[in-house]
């Protein structure tokens, strides 16, 4: 029976369900019952792994291989060990040369990049100016959701083999910052594969690039069976292979386990030896479980509640003819009716930081004076209701995707708001739906989460709060359609400011006024653990991104 069980488990990751709750049950027991229970079923643990095999259990896994189809982190997790970018981040997270080996300025509108020579992709073909030029014009593709990784670049000019010029439409002073998010792509495989344009992700496409993957980066993917696993095997003819940063781990298996308690009881029992994304409840039964450990990091990604600020009519509310959110003493009294300390606390076991600004400390315009928070006071938010002609309130649908633990703050803060008078219903969803649901604008209310990969202000507020523009990167993630004239005009100044100094002050100005509109309510900063089996090291960076090349099994 229990071989059975076993053979299920490996036949599916979603079949640890089955398994999950009774191991995580038996957490509770005295250690010596539980050791004994696991030695007499030893039967759920897998055979031990190689020293360069890992498995990778987590709840969500990316829905696209395509490298310029969705800006979605999930996605960028996978494919950041897959595809690489002319400029990447070391294992300090310092911007460093990688596909490109130097770049410098020849004029005010050109950015030159010499190129690594003797890259091959992982079909074998060699790497040349040919693949930057055509992946940064399908990159700027309308398809594509990465066009914001090229702020200002105009076009892409091959020079010779191994040198292209960036043809800028506008100055981008930090461009090297923004290109680590520019997966460079295959050509000429792109052409044969008939994937020369992105994928249509929001309508959900099938294209052979969103099934299949070329990079030039440390691992290959070797089997790719959607909601079952991904198998990634190492590039043996990785350009950087003796790097000192390389560990020795040389396949990864990543199974979609949709469970949290199940994801554990499958790395307590070995059947998993990384999960990235462990709920904070979970953490400190891990830390007293043998053979487990957990790694902690602060990572650059803040969770916020976002409105549809551009329908003159809710699409789901009961108020008709007219849009409570346009009115900012509704969207401050959504900000004074959260208590954001007990969702810190006790939703996130305190691993996580209030913040009251959209970017992080570390980010490229931080400005310490935004980052404030409106108190909690209930009291408060319902004197502004009633200011703005909702004295008893309204009823608000509130969308928020499955990945845990944004359903446990959707639960958390609809109790809140009704305390004040907006009943709110959270819809929690499947991540696969959650997002071409947001970007078809079908939403009045959502919860999501959001790093600036490029550690600029920039890629996170023209995404997130710059009006759309049609066919460009302005607005690419703005799916509540705010627009605001004033934040505007200092995006597009400060975008193209090259003094640094007063870049900062103008990123200063625009996020002093997304607070005084409260465009958006930001909540917290996670506190990421990452919990692997003792054996495992493995280094965790500010955008939590787990570079396998850089894990090592003892």
């Amino acid at each position: 029976m229990v071989y059975q069980i076993r053979n299920s488990i490996r036949r599916n990751g979603q079949n640890f369900e089955r398994v999950g709750a009774k191991l995580l049950g038996l957490m509770n027991k005295p250690l010596i019952f539980f050791t004994a229970v696991l030695l007499s079923v030893g039967m759920l643990s897998a055979p031990t792994a190689s020293a360069k095999s890992i498995v990778y259990g987590t709840q969500d896994e990316p829905q696209t291989l395509d490298p310029h189809a969705a800006n979605l982190a999930v996605t960028n997790r996978l494919l950041s060990n897959v595809y690489e970018g002319l400029v990447e981040r070391d294992k300090d997270f310092k911007l460093t040369p990688w596909l490109a080996t130097s770049w410098t300025q020849p004029d005010a509108s050109t950015w030159r990049f010499k190129l690594r020579p003797n890259v091959k992709f992982h079909d074998g073909s060699t790497f040349s100016a040919d693949d930057v030029v055509f992946s940064v014009q399908r990159a700027l593709h309308p398809l594509s959701q990465q066009k914001i990784s090229l702020q200002g670049v105009d076009s892409a000019r091959k020079v010779d083999d191994l040198t292209v010029d960036f043809v800028m439409r506008e100055p981008n002073p930090v461009l090297p910052n923004h290109l680590t998010q520019l997966r460079i792509m295959s050509r000429a495989w792109a052409v044969k594969n008939k994937a020369e344009t992105p994928q249509n992700y929001k309508d959900a496409e099938d294209t052979f690039a969103s099934r299949n993957a070329n990079g030039t980066g440390p691992f290959m993917v070797k089997d790719r069976q959607p909601d079952v696993r991904t198998v990634l095997v190492a590039h043996p003819n990785w350009w950087n292979k003796n790097s000192p940063e390389r560990g020795n781990v040389t396949e990864v298996t990543l199974r979609p386990i949709k469970s949290s308690p199940t994801r554990i009881a499958a790395l307590i029992s070995n059947e998993v030896q990384f999960v990235n994304d462990p709920q904070p409840q979970d953490v400190p039964r891990m830390r007293s479980s043998p053979g487990v450990k957990i790694t902690e990091g602060q990572e650059a990604r803040v969770q916020f509640l976002a409105f549809d600020q551009h329908r003159d009519e809710l699409l789901y509310s009961n108020v008709k003819g007219k849009n409570p959110w346009k009115d900012v003493r509704v969207r401050q009294a959504v900000a004074h009716a959260i208590d954001a300390e007990a969702i810190r606390t006790k939703v996130m076991r305190n691993l996580a930081v209030l913040t009251g600004t959209i970017i992080a400390p570390g980010d490229q315009g931080f400005f310490k004076d935004a980052d404030k928070r409106l108190p909690y006071d209930p009291e408060r938010a319902k004197k502004l209701l009633a200011e703005a002609g909702y004295p008893n309130g309204f009823s608000v649908t509130l969308d928020c995707g499955d990945n845990k633990p944004a359903p446990d703050i959707c639960q958390a803060i609809a109790p809140m708001l009704a305390k004040v008078g907006i009943n709110t219903t959270p819809n929690v969803m499947p991540t696969g739906t959650f997002f071409p649901k947001l970007q078809k604008f079908d939403t009045s209310f959502y919860l999501l989460s959001w790093t600036t990969p490029t550690s600029d202000a920039l890629y996170t507020l023209q995404s997130l709060l710059r009006t759309q523009v049609p066919n460009a990167s302005g607005g690419d993630n703005n799916f509540g359609r705010y627009s605001n004239k004033t934040l505007d005009s200092l995006i597009d100044r400060f975008r193209v400011e090259t003094d640094l100094k007063k870049r900062d002050a103008l990123i200063g100005e625009a996020l002093t006024l997304i607070n005084r509109e409260m465009s958006i309510v930001t909540l917290h900063r996670p506190i990421i653990p990452w919990a692997m089996r003792a054996n495992v090291n493995a280094i965790l960076p500010p955008n939590a991104v787990p570079y396998f090349f850089r894990f090592n099994v003892k």
